[in-house]
């Protein structure tokens, strides 16, 4: 599959509750392909929140056949348990796909919000909203874990947007660089 056309699976890691959205990049644009949640807090043991995501993980790989991951990096809180938690469950998803030959980046959370908003402090609200307006559809404010992962989606995208497409240029030296770019001289 080419660049612009792939399948990209945004993950956002948590132990209680899980989202996931995929975009499906067509002629370099991206589109909405599903977004949801996975409720773990009906599972007591931690040990099988870990297997549930691992499962699901898993099952969206192989209902949708993501070319990428894309998964939003645990930011440290106060609670160092909670966050070694967190990371057992990034770790998971990131097993899943890596079991099933699914290259993954990993993007944090101001780095998601700011590629998406502009603004590397964006609220949840702030972020739902602008991929509500790109994508075209509705969102519910129960599904902000959702929106996070189709965000770390998107900011992938975003970032990869032109690799392959021929916009993007590398450049041997200052030379070569200011050779294509004369109006970039000091």
């Amino acid at each position: 599959m080419a660049i612009n056309d792939r399948i990209i699976l945004g993950i956002d890691p948590g132990t209680i509750v899980m989202g996931y959205g995929l975009v499906h990049i067509q002629n370099n644009k991206p589109a909405l392909l599903s977004l949801g949640i996975i409720q773990l807090d009906k599972y007591e043991e931690h040990a099988d929140r870990l297997k549930k995501i691992f499962e699901r993980v898993t099952g969206l790989i192989e209902e949708y056949k993501p070319d990428e991951l894309a998964i939003e990096a645990p930011f440290f809180g106060k609670n160092v348990q909670s966050m070694l938690k967190l990371g057992r469950a990034q770790g998971v998803a990131i097993a899943a796909a890596l079991a099933r030959q699914v290259p993954m980046t990993e993007y944090s959370p101001k780095k998601i919000k700011l590629s998406i908003t502009g603004n590397g402090n964006a609220s949840k609200e702030q972020v739902a909203a602008m991929l509500e307006n790109l994508l075209n559809f509705k969102y519910e404010s129960k599904y902000l874990d959702a929106t996070d992962a189709l965000g770390a989606a998107v900011c992938h995208y975003f970032q990869n947007k032109t690799a392959g497409s021929g916009a993007k240029k590398s450049y041997s030296g200052w030379d070569s660089f200011l050779k294509d770019n004369p109006k970039r001289k000091a």
